[in-house]
């Protein structure tokens, strides 16, 4: 179960200022000096705030370009002498803890495959405890909400307020248009937890295209997301890293400039009216599925009776693969996605599963 958090609002950041959306830009890489300093500057014509880049990169496999290291943090002092930029880093032990506050980094981040690590999480947590600065938390590589949860929990528990979650999608297996899945549902559900969680959205690992990005940036908007993180590199085509999915900044002030913006909520009396009764009309339906499901539930557990008098198994495949072809049609009908069809019935599918097999179990 989670604990409550004890987290300092954004006002209390030392940002520059905290209007939506907060906007973190720079390459994937810290590649050279003179590419750094290109990329700052260019966004600091942009009116952006905060600087990020890469010093040491996790790589799937050794050979690969993993960072210019320690020597990249000058060039961060650089730019932040130069522009007054905030600079943002990832750092995955505590060595890169250590050297980052030394070089007075501003804000750091913990990448999605050290936050799958409750370990190397406990490792920045004591390195950190008794340390103020801002840490933006990415989700694990894989969709499980309480190792995310867990990291955040870790880092508070150390005395780390200024804490935010940064969503950046999640490996899967199917096919997509996009580099990680961005599973809207679990990031919603993590600030369902917690209200008071500042919640960025790193387009750029979600889409893995830059083509895309501005697409998967008004979605995070949408959803009342506070910041946003987008890889920005001046040459983006000769980046050593992660080239596709980076902008240049001039791409960047589009992206930015043909943003709508949200509110997250209105005062307008008329609104909040039919709001309101639209709300309750929801609720009085959210009653309705409620009541079907426990009679559809009845029903599963009879059938699971028959089985167990007639020494049946409880899977039988041929008539779950009826079912998915029969709601696949009936979803198609009324408009649904088949991923959303999938996604409620394979829960059904499992609860009645699980019905029937405490009653061939003897449990129920």
């Amino acid at each position: 179960m989670s604990t409550a958090l004890d987290l300092a609002p954004l006002t209390e950041w030392g940002l520059p200022s905290v209007a939506r959306p907060i906007v973190i830009a720079g390459p994937c890489s810290a590649e050279t000096e003179e590419q750094v300093l290109t990329t700052a500057r260019g966004l600091q014509r942009l009116g952006i705030s905060i600087y990020r880049a890469g010093i040491w990169k996790p790589r799937t496999r050794p050979g690969s370009f993993e960072g210019v290291g320690s020597v990249g943090l000058r060039w961060l002092q650089r730019v932040r002498a130069e522009t007054g930029m905030l600079t943002a880093i990832e750092v995955a032990n505590g060595k890169h803890v250590y050297e980052a506050l030394r070089a007075r980094i501003d804000i750091l981040w913990v990448g999605a495959r050290t936050t799958v690590n409750p370990f190397a999480i406990q490792e920045l947590a004591d390195v950190l405890s008794g340390v103020d600065v801002p840490v933006l938390v990415k989700n694990p590589v894989n969709p499980d909400v309480e190792l995310w949860v867990g990291a955040i929990e870790r880092l508070n528990k150390a005395g780390i307020r200024r804490i935010a979650a940064l969503h950046r999608g999640f490996s899967g297996l199917e096919k997509s248009p996009l580099r990680n899945e961005p599973q809207w549902q679990i990031p919603i559900e993590v600030r369902r937890r917690f209200p008071t969680l500042p919640m960025f959205c790193d387009p750029s690992h979600i889409s893995g295209r830059r083509d895309l990005v501005a697409d998967i940036a008004q979605r995070a908007i949408n959803l009342d997301y506070h910041g946003l993180m987008i890889e920005t590199h001046c040459r983006p085509e000769e980046a050593l890293s992660d080239a596709a999915q980076q902008v240049t900044p001039e791409q960047l002030g589009v992206i930015l400039g043909r943003l709508v913006a949200r509110e997250a909520d209105g005062t307008d009396s008329d609104y909040q009216r039919r709001l309101s009764e639209l709300r309750e009309e929801i609720d009085r339906l959210d009653g309705d599925v409620m009541s079907v499901l426990a009679r559809r539930m009845e029903v599963v557990e009879q059938i699971g009776r028959i089985k167990r008098e007639n020494n049946i198994t409880v899977l039988q495949t041929s008539r779950w693969d009826q079912i998915v072809r029969r709601v696949h049609l009936r979803g198609t009908e009324y408009g649904f996605s088949p991923e959303f069809v999938d996604t409620v019935f394979k829960a059904i599918h499992q609860e009645s599963i699980n019905k029937q097999q405490r009653i061939l179990d003897g449990l129920a």
